[in-house]
């Protein structure tokens, strides 16, 4: 895998009667790229892929793709706690175009043993071989953590496990992953407020939340650590530490969207059991974005279905 950088966990924008709004998805992903972000991830956390049916999921997973349209990489989220249902979701996956790999989170709420991991990680790398899977361990929503050491084991049992996304918020786990793991196999942190540090131990890059909101910020901060140029980076972690911690004030990824609706970009609606912010968080949230500056071009691109 020859990924790095910046990837953005790309929300699922929803209209008001609950499904998916193409046409802002297709804007949310050129505005994206045009931003110069690195990587697109489409169905994670942050996607609400947890909401999407098993049609809306590919639905989601094609706009991405065709409207990338090969300019940068997509991964596809393909998570589940049934590892027979998670093969039968890869097997449609690999009749998909412009898919260039597959991102999946530790089975949740079963909470297996490392070796139940390692076997359902191995399970979803050879039903979609050879397209590369990048591991994503996220314990605080899984409630399982994937050792480094099974990390390993994966890596060295199947060659198209290429990458790792770390959200355990570890530092330490990320390091022994970097000097475990083998040269070309990429870590990305999955902690926006972890990128600088989780670089300066070794990683490869990140794939954030908040590069939503500022794609092209984030994105030069994670090329700046990346080639070493320090005191940029830090600058601009300094700037939008707020931001990184913000998009946290309630569930993820409530606060991004309402961030993105003030922008102008998309509407603020979420799936239950996920509920919009409370009006004090969305005007706290208000408030940063206009010192920020992200409210002084909002405009409401074409086609988007619904008027701010």
């Amino acid at each position: 895998m020859e990924t790095t950088g910046c990837g953005t966990a790309i929300v699922t924008p929803f209209r008001a009667d609950g499904s998916i709004d193409e046409a802002a998805l297709r804007a949310l992903v050129n505005w994206q790229i045009d931003s110069g972000i690195d990587f697109l991830v489409a169905c994670g956390s942050t996607g609400e892929a947890a909401t999407l049916d098993e049609e809306e999921w590919l639905l989601t997973l094609c706009i991405v793709a065709e409207a990338a349209a090969g300019r940068v990489p997509v991964w596809a989220g393909c998570t589940h706690n049934s590892t027979r249902t998670l093969l039968r979701l890869a097997g449609r996956l690999r009749q998909m175009r412009g898919i260039d790999a597959v991102l999946s989170a530790n089975p949740y709420y079963n909470k297996p043993s490392q070796e139940g991991q390692f076997q359902h990680f191995l399970a979803l790398a050879k039903a979609v071989d050879p397209l590369p899977v990048a591991l994503y361990n996220v314990p605080g929503r899984t409630a399982v953590n994937l050792d480094p050491e099974t990390v390993l084991r994966l890596a060295e049992a199947a060659p198209n496990i290429q990458a790792v996304k770390e959200a355990s918020g570890k530092l330490p786990q990320i390091a022994q992953l970097v000097h475990s793991l083998p040269l070309g196999f990429k870590i990305f942190s999955g902690d926006d407020n972890l990128a600088l540090a989780s670089i300066g131990v070794g990683a490869h890059g990140l794939i954030s939340v908040a590069s939503n909101e500022t794609p092209w910020e984030v994105g030069r901060m994670i090329r700046a650590a990346l080639r070493n140029n320090w005191v940029e980076a830090r600058e601009l972690e300094r700037r939008y530490a707020r931001l990184f911690d913000a998009n946290f004030w309630e569930s993820n990824p409530g606060p991004v969207k309402t961030v993105l609706n003030l922008m102008g970009r998309c509407a603020d609606h979420v799936r239950l059991p996920l509920v919009p912010p409370t009006g004090a968080t969305r005007a706290r949230l208000e408030r940063l974005a206009d010192e920020l500056g992200l409210l002084k071009h909002a405009p409401v691109p074409e086609g988007i279905s619904e008027v701010f």
